[in-house]
């Protein structure tokens, strides 16, 4: 089997344990391609954290579940130098904490503090951890995959921009169809019967398929006039009014060079899950939404007119044309 077929296979087995959630599942494993880091927002109770289960079950990687909480402190996610005795000697040791894992669910990070999400800055960014001035390598299969619930404010702390644009894509979860929430009834019916009985579920995918599948995404062909695409798209959140005078009035800070970068490596990826060998046009509007929708900042006019970032999105769409 190739690597596109493990993670077609991948991607069939999430499906089967996370039902109505195609979409999410797809985006998830664009950014596990993609090497990037995931934002997962939905209403309470529509499968954010049984979608992490699942792809840490299916895949070869140690999980670990921060529950972010009010008193949480940042040594309790990155470690701290411990005091140990070594032959009656004493020692300070450094003791990893759970962010030395490989698939990370950061659970209701919205409800820690700033002082503890900024200590998953430097981790998220350059892979590593530095306690006392000393860094600490993270593994090679690191991904931050975090859950926060929009609508509830109360004990909450918003995530600052700089933490925002740290994530590759903002993931949005809703409702599943009636035909699949009765789905979901019996799959839970099912799983109550089988507690207890050993399953012959399939061995979990080794992460050097991840790493090989990463490295032909890599190799996949972007010819000049989508690199002007992106940048055109990019630069339209910046310079908006250039493009549309709504869209002036609408976008109050537009997307970093972090959502050029990010639109690129998922378009890739995009292209690769899809068979394609090159980027086109299509693969890049496809990642646009989970990609911007977090670099936005809609001024006061965009929430008086009722505009969403997704619909600000398909206007900048419409409005920018593909390079020739």
């Amino acid at each position: 089997m190739t690597a596109l077929d493990d993670l077609n296979a991948l991607q069939a087995s999430i499906a089967q344990a996370v039902l109505g959630q195609d979409q999410v599942i797809r985006q998830i494993l664009l950014g596990l391609l993609a090497n990037g880091h995931l934002l997962l927002e939905s209403l309470p109770g529509l499968a954010k954290t049984r979608t992490v289960k699942a792809l840490a079950t299916h895949l070869d990687a140690k999980m670990s579940r921060i529950q972010f909480t009010p008193d949480l402190l940042p040594s309790d996610i990155t470690g701290a130098e411990v005091l140990h005795q070594v032959q009656g000697q004493n020692e300070i040791r450094f003791q990893p904490g759970p962010l030395f894992g490989n698939l990370i669910l950061a659970d209701e990070i919205n409800r820690a503090p700033a002082k503890v999400q900024a200590a998953l800055l430097e981790a998220m960014e350059e892979r590593q951890i530095t306690v006392a001035g000393q860094s600490h390598p993270l593994p090679p299969l690191f991904i931050v995959v975090a859950t926060q619930n929009p609508i509830e404010q109360e004990g909450t702390y918003p995530l600052p921009e700089a933490q925002m644009d740290r994530f590759l894509m903002k993931v949005l979860l809703d409702y599943p169809s009636a035909d699949h929430e009765s789905q979901v009834l019996r799959l839970l019916r099912a799983e109550e019967i089988a507690q207890g009985n050993p399953s012959s579920a399939p061995a979990p995918l080794a992460q050097e398929v991840i790493f090989a599948a990463r490295r032909e995404v890599s190799n996949v062909h972007v010819a000049p006039a989508i690199d002007r695409y992106v940048i055109d798209l990019v630069n339209a959140t910046r310079l908006p009014a250039d493009y549309d005078p709504d869209l002036g009035r609408w976008i109050a800070l537009g997307a970093s060079p972090r959502g050029g970068i990010g639109l690129d490596r998922c378009a890739r990826a995009h292209a690769w899950m899809q068979g394609q060998d090159f980027v086109s046009p299509d693969n890049v509007r496809a990642v646009v939404h989970p990609v911007l929708r977090h670099r936005l900042q809609l001024s006061y006019d965009a929430v008086a007119d009722g505009m969403t970032a997704d619909r600000v999105l398909d206007r900048l769409l419409d409005s920018v044309a593909i390079a020739a």
